[in-house]
């Protein structure tokens, strides 16, 4: 008789993905040979994560996700591997996260700071000890976020990228962050992506004033199938909303706010201004 080892899914994240992996394979009465097929590997290395000795990847999650039917659900793999891997992060940010690699168009909207996606790794860095000099985050939890803000932007540079649609407040640009240098860098990236063709970008002025649609940051993603996720978040708390009646008003509200902000051309007249007044 095989001896099975017994699971403690309380022990570790990383025990809680192997329990939860041996579980639904068994429920459908599948060997881990039988699931190594389906994913690419051997039934070795599938005992070997069930059981906790090695920890599971972002790509074997996704082809688990495959074989499982479990693809851009709350319980998909990925969500759960994004959520081990960046523990640190808003909840409800690594689910939004999966869903943003598979987004064929993408639209933001910030206020404060440039956005993410737009974000040079000095720029990224230097929020990150902004964080980590008020004592919110350690000094691990600050190279995570800007490792995992370089990989997100890697993302996005695959065959067929999703369109950008960025609307930023104009407190965007004026917000000094890092130094002279860093900004004028990061000023410098946004020329760069804003001569792409996949990319819109619009600055928002202070003069359109009540006639902003948005308080805070949105993301609305358009999914390949047509639907349209949208994630907002507090200082405390993200969430990703998929509920047509909450996400459509959101959507009517981006566009809104497109046509209060500057023309493309008149956008990036600004950012460039701004770059050469930056030592």
């Amino acid at each position: 008789m095989v001896n099975i080892k017994e699971l403690n899914p309380d022990a570790s994240p990383q025990a809680a993905y192997g329990a939860r992996l041996r579980r639904m394979r068994e429920a459908r009465g599948w060997i881990q040979d039988h699931i190594a097929t389906m994913v690419g590997c051997t039934g070795r290395h599938v005992s070997a994560i069930e059981t906790g000795r090695k920890s599971a990847t972002l790509p074997f999650s996704r082809r688990l996700d495959v074989a499982l039917e479990l693809v851009g659900t709350p319980d998909s793999f990925e969500r759960e591997w994004r959520e081990m891997r960046h523990g640190s992060l808003l909840e409800g940010f690594p689910e939004y996260v999966g869903y943003e690699g598979r987004a064929v168009e993408i639209r933001l909207f910030r206020i404060g700071l440039i956005p993410g996606l737009m974000q040079t790794q000095e720029y990224a860095r230097a929020v990150a000890e902004g964080d980590l000099r008020r004592g919110s985050i350690t000094p691990e939890q600050a190279d995570e976020r800007v490792s995992f803000m370089m990989e997100r932007q890697a993302a996005l540079d695959r065959p067929r990228p999703p369109m950008m649609f960025v609307v930023m407040d104009e407190s965007c640009l004026l917000q000094a962050v890092g130094g002279p240098k860093v900004m004028n860098a990061q000023l410098e990236r946004l020329e760069e992506l804003a001569a792409r063709p996949n990319w819109i970008i619009h600055v928002s002025p202070f003069a359109i004033g009540a006639r902003r649609s948005f308080d805070m940051p949105v993301n609305l993603l358009t999914l390949a199938d047509r639907s349209v996720v949208a994630y907002a978040e507090s200082q405390v708390q993200g969430y990703v909303d998929r509920e047509p009646s909450s996400v459509v008003p959101m959507l009517t509200a981006y566009h809104q706010l497109q046509g209060e902000t500057l023309s493309t051309a008149a956008s990036l007249a600004m950012i460039s201004q701004l770059r050469k007044g930056t030592p």
